[in-house]
């Protein structure tokens, strides 16, 4: 009994602090007078001046500073745990806002002139940040020098994720409490196989295949939500953000057709070499 007691007070502790609190409560999200990166400015100058400098850095058209390995290792190892830290309290908080809302339905379709407002829209605006904050991924490759990893695919995602956010704030998105959960809580099994990586971990090869395939089925995962979310809004009234849905739509196949292209390069391609390996 006594457990069962400690447990609730804990649930009404992490409840008061990720959604009751009227900071995150009382949220509304306005392009302008919402702090931080809210003008549709902003993350267009962001966006721009991103695609600018990896190109440039790139290209070593701008020059790095060279920065010993033990120390990138360590900012590497600090980068990756902030990162984890911070998808866990997106998802926990998320799905904790998303237990409040006034029928399951609500996770998959909010109701027309929804606005972008609550609990949920809070945590949609720190997700929005923290895909401003992942761009120093590009950064810590690059200091690396390891170009290999600065793939198309990857300057792509990091580039439109942050367009995408935006969509979903600006059109009050229906599907965001699914999407948002769902892209953190693989972002926490992400940057745990990269925390424990950067500090020197070693994890079997396949398990770098496993976070890939995880990354692959939430895109496929998507597609099965939006089905719901279709069936709501043409046959139940109408939902809020169908011109963002539609967005995501065009950015979630370009992703899954990207990410399977990855995965066929990476894997299948070292599949058929270790087999003509143990051949010869």
């Amino acid at each position: 009994m006594a457990v069962v007691e400690s447990l609730s007070r804990f649930y009404d502790c992490l409840r008061w602090y990720l959604v009751d609190q009227p900071t995150i409560s009382d949220f509304h999200w306005q392009p302008g007078p919402t702090l931080f990166a809210s003008h549709l400015s902003f993350a267009t100058t962001t966006i721009i001046s991103y695609l600018s400098l990896t190109l440039l850095l790139h290209f070593n058209l701008l020059l790095l500073p060279s920065i010993p390995p033990p120390l990138l290792k360590f900012i590497s190892a600090l980068h990756n745990l902030f990162l984890l830290s911070t998808s866990i309290l997106m998802a926990t908080g998320c799905a904790l806002s998303s237990s409040s809302l006034p029928s399951p339905k609500h996770l998959f379709c909010f109701p027309p002139n929804t606005s972008s407002s609550g609990s949920v829209f809070f945590w949609t605006y720190i997700f929005y940040l923290s895909k401003l904050y992942e761009l120093f991924d590009t950064l810590l490759i690059l200091l690396a020098r390891d170009k290999r990893r600065l793939t198309f695919l990857h300057v792509y995602h990091h580039a439109l994720v942050i367009v995408m956010c935006y969509v979903w704030l600006s059109t009050s998105q229906s599907l965001v409490p699914i999407a948002l959960v769902t892209n953190a809580t693989v972002h926490v099994v992400m940057y745990a196989y990269y925390f424990s990586c950067s500090v020197g971990l070693r994890w079997p090869a396949r398990w770098k295949r496993v976070v890939t395939e995880v990354q692959i089925c939430q895109f496929v995962f998507s597609f099965a939500a939006s089905i719901v979310f279709l069936w709501y809004h043409f046959a139940g009234g109408g939902c809020e953000g169908i011109n963002g849905w539609l967005f995501n739509a065009v950015f979630n196949a370009s992703l899954l057709i990207l990410f399977l292209n990855f995965h066929t390069n990476a894997y299948k391609g070292r599949k058929n070499k270790n087999e003509r390996d143990k051949k010869q």
